[in-house]
């Protein structure tokens, strides 16, 4: 091979490894919700101080519940940032009634929000536990296998009712609709 050619041939190979290590850096953009076809991603809400709710509790009143703080609010849009940077679409987002709940799922920022008797607390007598899950199951139910993720922001108790798993504020798990079966998500797998 010739000197001069032996030279492009360096030069090319040099230019295809610079641009194949700048397509390796670029952020991935793929679309991932085929992952999650045909499951609902329970959330519990954000970090919020302290267990269950203090005495005089009104479901439709903010003031006496347990709320988020900002730790909880930082979360919420940490998590919210991730789950958007993934790409993931939901076809229904859906929360609990309670306030730190429903702002957890505002505060994600991925779309409209629908309050959901079914995603309640039972934890402390304040919702009925065998209705509560009766209606979420029934909507489990009618969730179509084929659809796009729903996102439900909810408790502790209703997390581990449904899939049997446990789970820390912020916490998200995957439930399959077609098996019944569920896993934690890893957001960093993303």
């Amino acid at each position: 091979m010739r000197q001069s050619n032996r030279h492009y041939l360096y030069v090319w190979l040099l230019a295809l490894g610079m641009l194949w290590t700048m397509l390796a850096s670029l952020p991935a953009t793929a679309d991932n919700s085929d992952r999650f076809t045909g499951t609902v991603l329970f959330m519990r809400h954000a970090l919020a101080p302290g267990t269950g709710d203090p005495s005089g509790f009104l479901v439709d009143d903010c003031r006496t519940q347990r709320n988020l703080d900002e730790t909880g609010r930082r979360q919420a849009r940490a998590i919210g940032a991730k789950l958007a940077a993934a790409n993931l679409t939901f076809s229904g987002i859906y929360s609990s009634y309670w306030c730190r709940c429903l702002e957890t799922a505002q505060i994600l920022g991925l779309g409209a929000v629908t309050p959901f008797d079914g995603l309640n607390s039972f934890f402390q007598g304040y919702a009925p536990r065998d209705a509560t899950l009766s209606r979420l199951r029934a909507k489990l139910d009618s969730l179509p296998r084929t659809a796009p993720a729903v996102l439900m922001v909810t408790h502790y108790v209703t997390i581990e009712a449904i899939t049997g798993l446990s789970v820390r504020s912020g916490e998200i798990v995957v439930y399959d609709l077609k098996t019944g079966t569920a896993r934690k998500l890893a957001l960093a797998s993303l």
